[in-house]
């Protein structure tokens, strides 16, 4: 359990960083290969930071499809150690902003800090996707490359670490603008998708099996309104278990893996086997939707837990 970690903010700031990673894969025994970050004071970009990393063996195929990043890129690079220091020196104590941030590039660094410096990533954090998905609702997908597309903004360099940076910092003005414009506001909207959701459980909108009674919701949490998919044995609980976690944050469950998934939650041992002897089925659909240009996450058990705040 990561209890260092900074908190998950909604807020407009004009001083703060804007971060991303690129990794070897997409669970935290992974390695970052990418990192990157933008300084902003006063709402204006005053300094950059970017560094390929050597993770110390070949990054497999998939990853270089989706980056672009080569094994030969890589080879003289330096490893994690020093970049990580650099990276918390750029930063120092900002809010941290990014896309998809709390789930994915946050973890990385927190484990990758602590484990190089001693230090934890303390940082606040604002996530992009989330804000997306409540000043946006309109949009079928949330991913970068899909808000990026409703705003009118090119991107032409996709999955590398400082393009995607500066797209996030463009995208996170713009839903500002649009939220003022919209809603007077985010605390007024921020009641609205509230309110929206409520009506949505009242209409009997559940999983099959799995009911809640919960009538408020944290809108928060990044499983709120998120459709999840589990496969594997969870190590912790079992997956009615973790599907009611889910039911009560507000998210939904699903049996199989669709375009409309957000997670696919792999049960720790399931994700073991899935490393040393090939992927599940779900797995292997849902990296394909994910190239596709689908809305989709693949995460682990404990990364789940985490989202979920269960220590």
């Amino acid at each position: 359990m990561r209890d260092k970690k900074g908190k998950s903010l909604i807020k407009f700031a004009d001083d703060y960083c804007v971060i991303d990673i690129e990794t070897t894969g997409l669970d935290f025994d992974c390695d970052i290969i990418e990192i990157s970050a933008l300084k902003i004071r006063n709402g204006e970009i005053i300094n950059k930071f970017s560094m390929l990393v050597n993770p110390g063996y070949e990054i497999p195929e998939f990853i270089t499809e989706l980056t672009g990043i080569t094994n030969d890129m890589l080879s003289e690079c330096e490893n994690i150690s020093p970049v990580i220091k650099d990276f918390k020196n750029f930063i120092g104590d900002d809010l941290l902003v990014g896309h998809n941030i709390v789930a994915f590039d946050a973890n990385f660094i927190y484990d990758n800090l602590l484990r190089n410096t001693g230090e934890a990533l303390s940082n606040d954090l604002v996530d992009t996707m989330r804000l997306s998905r409540w000043i946006l609702p309109e949009l079928e997908h949330h991913r970068l490359l899909d808000v990026c597309s409703h705003y009118g903004i090119n991107q032409d360099i996709q999955h590398r670490g400082l393009s995607d940076c500066e797209n996030t910092y463009k995208i996170y003005n713009l839903l500002k603008e649009t939220c003022g414009k919209n809603y007077s506001g985010l605390d007024n909207f921020y009641e609205y998708v509230d309110s929206r959701l409520k009506k949505k459980y009242k209409k009997g909108l559940r999983a099959s099996d799995i009911q809640t009674n919960n009538t408020e919701f944290d809108v928060s949490n990044p499983l709120y309104g998120a459709v999840c998919v589990f496969t594997g044995t969870l190590e912790k609980m079992t997956r009615r278990e973790a599907m009611q976690i889910v039911k009560d944050l507000g998210g939904d469950c699903k049996d199989s893996v669709t375009q409309k998934t957000n997670y696919l939650i792999l049960g720790n041992n399931d994700f073991c086997k899935t490393i040393k002897d090939g992927k599940s089925s779900k797995q292997k659909k849902a990296e394909k939707l994910q190239l596709e240009g689908n809305d989709i996450q693949v995460i682990s058990e404990n990364v789940f837990y985490e989202m979920a705040e269960i220590e």
